[in-house]
């Protein structure tokens, strides 16, 4: 399917989504957001989607926030239903069975930074910049950044990014638990897509199994988070892809995983 404002690519199971409106350094807006929406919805059915890596067009920018002249025509109900459509469409994204890989090329503003906390991993090139500045419009992130910041960094700075509405670099990021790696321009998006491709190439069952304990155990208390794992581990046994895990691992082999 051809889109307008993001492009979709899918080689050997990793799909790749790139934000495409460089000429406004990829800003978010209705219809952007809807394009992603599609992607989501596609990789919750295709099974032949077995990774999705986020970045990009251009040289600059990742996603540089939102369409600031589209969201200043809205009314508080507009404004609403907006965040309310991104809520649920990164909430869905969040709960993919496959990794999320987001491979942030620049700026990861406003909107792209919450974009790119949804997602499982993160990778930045060292012209990536990260913040919510959406203090200096008169605003505050409308699509997760004050929830999902928090649980990434702690609350006295997420506090500090989204009260300030700085600006972090790539280094800084890193330091505190934004990005995991940071790497060349030049080499981020073939080493976030290699990382893709040696998840995609695990057993898929367990793959989704180990993002829902993790995703979920870390919002509850440690008893039922282990209760969690357990149940998911032992449930694990009854699959396919365990069995030939097992087995091939026994008899020196690659195994062969079907996703069942």
């Amino acid at each position: 399917m051809a889109y307008d404002n993001v492009m979709f690519d899918l080689e050997d199971g990793v799909g790749v989504l790139t934000f495409n409106r460089p000429k406004v350094l990829n800003a978010l807006d209705a219809k952007t957001i809807a394009e992603l929406g599609d992607v989501v919805a596609r990789a919750e059915s295709d099974r032949s989607v077995k990774a999705l890596v986020l970045t990009g067009a251009g040289e600059k920018a990742f996603v540089a926030g939102a369409d600031i002249a589209a969201m200043s025509a809205m009314s508080p109900l507009d404004a609403r239903r907006f965040a309310e459509t991104a809520h649920a469409i990164l909430a869905r994204m969040e709960a993919l069975p496959i990794v999320t890989i987001a491979a942030v090329n620049g700026f990861a503003l406003g909107g792209g930074c919450e974009i790119v906390m949804a997602c499982d991993l993160v990778y930045a090139s060292e012209k990536a910049r990260f913040g919510q500045p959406e203090v200096n419009l008169g605003l505050i992130p409308g699509f997760g950044g004050t929830q999902r910041l928090t649980r990434r960094v702690g609350l006295p700075r997420a506090l500090e990014m989204i009260l300030t509405g700085d600006m972090y670099d790539a280094a800084r990021a890193k330091e505190l638990g934004l990005a995991l790696e940071v790497l060349p321009a030049a080499e981020l998006l073939t080493f976030a897509k290699g990382q893709a491709r040696k998840i995609a190439g695990k057993g898929p069952v367990a793959v989704a199994a180990a993002k829902r304990a993790v995703r979920e155990g870390a919002d509850a208390d440690l008893r039922t988070a282990n209760e969690l794992e357990r149940q998911a581990f032992a449930g694990l046994f009854g699959t396919e892809d365990a069995r030939e895990g097992m087995r091939a691992f026994v008899e020196k082999r690659a195994a062969a995983f079907k996703g069942a």
